[in-house]
């Protein structure tokens, strides 16, 4: 496979972190700054990302309004009899759908499971860019490191920290080229409690050891949530609408566009629309 495009993955081994959500808001924010883009949702059983795009077709077919959408691909979790046969297949599908979207795409995200399994496994092996949302709690730190809790000392990586690296042996291998893992904090809780000021402390100190970058994530809003009922990402209302932008609407745009500058996507395929255009209000041209 002749990949030209840029892999960027959503993975953890954790449901609930609003990996679809943050998945389908990078790819829509991409096409917005006028990049190709292209989608794979590994999680056939949950089908979050599929099923967030059905409902955005479903939008455009009623309101006749034209929205950017990726060219979207599922892969179904192989149902052949030996393990052996069933990974065969699975690396198959993957590989076709990375080619075939490769040669019309800037940009791939895929959305994995929630599990661990060989699917994500291997994914993750073909990411240029991981993003790993994770929730501001104790339990999603597990995630990431094993945790001392009587002292809050790390004692090493976690199991989803360890295969991480191993897809970075196997991705080094492969092509030669490295995995930029970024992990964003989600759903912080807006008091500055002091689990709050342990969990920031302990991330800084994880990323160090485990090679990752780290970044603001998504707020506990319930606008995510309303725009996935209706295909719709925040990106896609407008400034004049009736009554304007609401405040929760603004602050998620920007947590949104702080994302994508930390993904950086200009230095894979260059400039192509001002990130303004994804930002908060935009300004009024001047008469």
């Amino acid at each position: 496979m002749k990949n030209t495009a840029h892999i960027i993955v959503f993975g953890n081994e954790k449901g609930g972190s609003g990996k679809s959500t943050t998945a389908m808001h990078t790819a829509i924010a991409l096409l917005r700054l006028g990049y190709r883009v292209g989608t794979i949702d590994l999680d056939a059983r949950q089908g979050t990302l599929t099923r967030y795009l059905k409902k955005r077709f479903e939008y455009i077919t009623r309101s006749k309004e034209h929205l950017p959408s990726p060219a979207h691909m599922a892969i179904e979790k192989s149902q052949r009899e030996s393990v052996a046969e069933q990974r065969f297949e699975e690396e198959s599908f993957l590989y076709l759908a990375l080619d075939e979207l490769s040669r019309v795409c800037d940009f791939i995200v895929i959305d994995t499971p929630g599990t661990d399994t060989f699917l994500s496994r291997l994914a993750h092996s073909y990411a240029d860019t991981l993003i790993t949302p994770m929730n501001d709690s104790f339990i999603d730190l597990d995630l990431l490191a094993d945790i001392d809790m009587k002292n809050y000392e790390i004692k090493g990586p976690s199991i989803y920290s360890k295969m991480v690296n191993e897809q970075r042996k196997a991705k080094k291998k492969r092509d030669g080229t490295p995995i930029d893992w970024i992990v964003m904090r989600n759903r912080v809780a807006p008091l500055n409690t002091n689990n709050n000021k342990i969990i920031a402390d302990l991330l800084v100190q994880i990323s160090r050891l485990a090679g990752f970058r780290l970044t603001p994530g998504f707020g506990e809003r319930v606008v995510f949530k309303e725009m996935f009922l209706k295909g719709l990402t925040l990106l896609d209302l407008k400034e004049d609408q009736d009554g304007g932008l609401t405040m929760s609407q603004i602050s998620a745009r920007q947590e949104v566009r702080t994302l994508i500058m930390a993904i950086g996507p200009e230095k894979y395929k260059g400039h192509k629309k001002p990130l303004d255009i994804i930002g908060t209000l935009k300004k009024k041209k001047s008469a």
